[in-house]
């Protein structure tokens, strides 16, 4: 388990922290900002998805460099997930926010480029709204729970990675090992009977 995997958790951490933060800020400050600044609702809008507009190529890269981070730590960390108590359930819970969490941010951009080809001067925007109208209140509204869903979501991966870290600690591994291998083998003795007999 000594060996580094420095450029692996450098994309995995990087991309999780901008695809959080971003998308935090987002709901916190860009979302108030329009609102503020906006006036009426069409400019508001206008100014908001403008700013989601140029962040989202940043969140695709983000999101990229995380799952190809994460697919690598997984792979290198195979060996121990299957053998460490308690780490298979982590992995399999963080696999599900991150899922959830994909899914989330790209339901939000197709809102909200629904919601930025409503709002739009461009005839070419105005035509193509026409030719899928939507109902803009009703993806406004879904559109917000989505915004703050994404860094609830990716906080929730957070905290799973910081569980991570902490089961990668020489002693929770060989206790993780150890109550694996009991699970397949109920009658050993526990660990502490173990030093008692030895």
């Amino acid at each position: 388990m000594s060996e580094r995997n420095t450029m692996l958790r450098s994309l995995h951490d990087l991309g999780l922290a901008a695809w959080f933060g971003g998308s935090l800020m987002g709901a916190v400050g860009l979302n108030a900002a329009a609102r503020d600044e906006g006036g009426t609702s069409t400019t508001t809008e206008r100014i908001s998805s403008s700013g989601w507009a140029k962040w989202t190529p940043v969140n695709a890269a983000a999101i990229a460099a995380h799952l190809v981070g994460g697919s690598g730590l997984l792979a290198v960390n195979a060996p121990r997930v299957s053998a460490q108590q308690g780490v298979g359930a982590s992995t399999l819970a963080k696999t599900v926010l991150t899922g959830a969490a994909l899914a989330a941010t790209a339901y939000s951009r197709v809102l909200g480029k629904r919601i930025e080809l409503a709002a739009s001067s461009d005839p070419k925007d105005a035509e193509k709204a026409g030719k899928h109208p939507v109902d803009a209140d009703k993806a406004r509204r879904q559109l917000s729970y989505m915004q703050w869903a994404v860094p609830a979501l990716t906080g929730g991966i957070v905290i799973l990675n910081a569980l991570h870290g902490e089961q990668q600690r020489p002693e929770e591994q060989a206790r993780g090992v150890w109550q694996r291998a009991r699970s397949f083998t109920p009658h050993m003795p526990s660990g502490a009977d173990w030093h008692l007999t030895h």
